[in-house]
């Protein structure tokens, strides 16, 4: 069953007519997409397309020099309310101060539910061990982030945006140079994201593992939309989903 949204909105995302210009070059160029709910859709095209940068531009990471981009219905610069969407970076952060563990960061995916008056409850740390259950790093959990491999880190990220419980997943590039276990680990993940019905949009250069999964593609070459096709992903099972995740963990 799909998950239903209190708020009446539009569209996961939203653009038309998109332009972003980097260091004077354009990287997209008068791109139109509309991200439809369920959709499991992967950007797809070589490096330098602007596959990053089209993510970025949804999410409002990146300004647009023209066109317009949309978040539920709402402008990118105005939307607020981002308990709904869950950002997966290509890379773990590297701040400075204490080393955080990896439950720390997966549970600052839920900051976006929580307000000054109500900091961690006990749904929160539910949650939170959902995540870290649901990518095979539980066992995990008291160790460094930074100490673990760049799958594992991988892994994380994505358990940080599960935990959020978001409605949509923006995944920019999560198989991009990890081992077999964790691409293992997000196929699991991706299939039980469409058992519930979320959306999910992620850059890949290959699909692999994830191919199955994908329900449409939009290829782009030097920041335009050069292909779009629809699939008809094969429905996912509960069985499937608990061995991949076993056989990552």
């Amino acid at each position: 069953m799909k998950p239903t949204s209190p708020h009446p909105s539009g569209p996961p995302f939203a653009m038309s007519g998109g332009h972003v210009r980097l260091d004077g070059r354009e990287v997209l160029r008068g791109v139109d997409l509309v991200v439809e709910p369920g959709d499991l859709l992967a950007v797809l095209g070589p490096n330098g397309a602007g596959k990053s940068t089209l993510v970025k531009a949804l999410l409002g990471l990146r300004p647009l020099a023209a066109g317009r981009t949309e978040i539920f219905g709402r402008p990118a610069a105005r939307f607020r309310d981002w308990k709904r969407v869950g950002y997966v970076p290509q890379r773990l952060p590297m701040g400075g101060g204490v080393p955080a563990t990896v439950r720390e960061v997966v549970a600052s995916g839920r900051v976006a539910r929580q307000s000054r008056w109500r900091p961690s409850s006990a749904a929160d740390r539910a949650a939170v061990e959902r995540a870290l259950d649901a990518v095979g790093l539980a066992g995990r959990a008291r160790d460094s982030a930074h100490l673990l491999s760049g799958g594992q880190q991988q892994r994380v990220l994505i358990a940080r945006a599960l935990a959020g419980e978001p409605e949509v997943f923006v995944m920019d590039e999560p198989t991009a140079g990890v081992d077999a276990a964790s691409q293992a680990a997000l196929a699991g993940t991706l299939r039980g994201l469409a058992e519930e019905g979320r959306t999910v949009v992620l850059v890949a250069h290959e699909l692999g593992p994830l191919e199955p999964l994908i329900t449409r593609t939009v290829v782009l070459e030097h920041g335009r939309v050069a292909d779009e096709t629809r699939r008809t992903a094969p429905a996912p099972s509960l069985a499937a989903t608990r061995e991949s995740r076993e056989s990552a963990a």
